[in-house]
């Protein structure tokens, strides 16, 4: 065994931590968006921001470990480098400075709650449409990434790719943070 697939075997379990901790992530995200009370709420808003602590280990294992392969075997220069690089500097800006800021916002607005059943703020604070576009965009993007690693397609092919999923990341988030409908039919008087 050489010193590039050691390498990139750190690769891929950076790759495993970071997609890990964002499908964590995400069913917490599922899990707030359903509870009813803060104390259903709670452990999985608590579980959200422990995971987080995950993302900058495996950003920086990618980073380090994708510039040591490239350096090693492949060019800086080409399509299917440069594209993952952007689409993780999107990952160590988004997370943090969406993701975090936006997550520590639903916890000051759940903590006003206090417990019992969560008011109408801390419900809609539970669906905020800024931490759902980061979180799904994120694992979207990792997506394209991946896809874009795999296939090494050319400049126009990475481009629409790391676009395209990050466009369906956007669109699952706005489809998941609509308010649910609100029934204004009443119920039917029994018969009698």
């Amino acid at each position: 065994m050489d010193t590039y697939h050691v390498v990139l075997y750190i690769h891929l379990l950076s790759l495993l931590v970071g997609f890990s901790a964002g499908m964590i992530e995400a069913v917490c995200l599922f899990r707030l968006r359903a509870a009813t009370s803060l104390e259903t709420a709670a452990p999985w808003g608590q579980l959200a921001g422990e995971i987080e602590k995950a993302f900058p280990i495996a950003i920086l294992g990618l980073f380090a470990t994708g510039a040591y392969m490239t350096s090693d075997v492949w060019t800086w220069g080409t399509s299917w480098i440069v594209l993952p690089i952007v689409g993780l500097v999107v990952l160590s800006l988004q997370g943090p400075l969406v993701a975090g800021r936006r997550g520590h916002a639903v916890k000051a607005a759940l903590m006003a709650n206090g417990p019992g059943p969560l008011g109408a703020e801390a419900r809609r604070m539970t669906r905020d449409r800024a931490l759902w576009t980061a979180g799904m965009t994120n694992e979207m993007l990792v997506l394209g990434i991946i896809w874009v690693m795999t296939e090494k397609p050319g400049w126009a092919g990475a481009v629409a790719t790391v676009v395209v999923a990050y466009a369906v990341g956007v669109a699952i988030a706005a489809a998941l943070t609509r308010a649910p409908a609100v029934e204004t039919a009443l119920a039917p008087e029994p018969a009698g």
